[in-house]
């Protein structure tokens, strides 16, 4: 046995036996394993193409929650604004009605005061009316005692007096 230099038979049933192989192989061995091999490359594919198109639709999730973010700030502002706006609107409402009211209250007030000041005026003047009376008449009743004086007083008041 020669393994160097191998017999013409030797080396036609090693053809013979490897076509043989090869043909089982190729029969039985070769389809699956390339069918096999071709699942797992389409399923690499569509791994990969999902993995795009996921990244894809993330990126406009993304940019779409960016939007209802920026969207919703901008409302916040916007209700900030209108509720400034409205305190500032009850504020000025109850500044304006609290001066309206504190106006009205010293009105009221000064016209008190005019009435009782009227009044106390009045009361002194009709006071001083009866002492001026009450005066007038003692003075009176002193000098007009007798007739010769309510005489004379009479006639100079005729004479003070003119007729028309």
């Amino acid at each position: 046995m020669n393994l160097i230099t191998p017999d013409f038979g030797l080396f036609f049933w090693q053809t013979i036996t490897f076509a043989i192989v090869l043909f089982v192989l190729g029969k039985f061995a070769w389809g699956p394993i390339m069918s096999s091999l071709k699942e797992r490359e389409d399923s690499i594919t569509d791994a990969l193409e999902s993995a795009a198109k996921a990244k894809v639709e993330m990126a406009s999730l993304k940019a779409a929650n960016e939007a209802l973010l920026q969207e919703a700030r901008l409302e916040r502002d916007k209700m900030l604004r209108d509720a400034q706006t409205v305190a500032n609107n009850l504020l000025n409402e109850a500044k304006d009605k609290a001066l309206k009211e504190g106006n009205l209250l010293l009105e009221n007030a000064r016209r008190g005061i005019e009435t009782e000041k009227n009044a106390a005026l009045a009361e002194v003047k009709n006071h001083a009316v009866n002492i001026a009376l009450e005066v007038a008449e003692k003075i009176l009743k002193r000098e007009l005692k007798d007739n010769d004086a309510q005489k004379a007083l009479v006639s100079e008041y005729l004479k003070e007096t003119t007729l028309n």
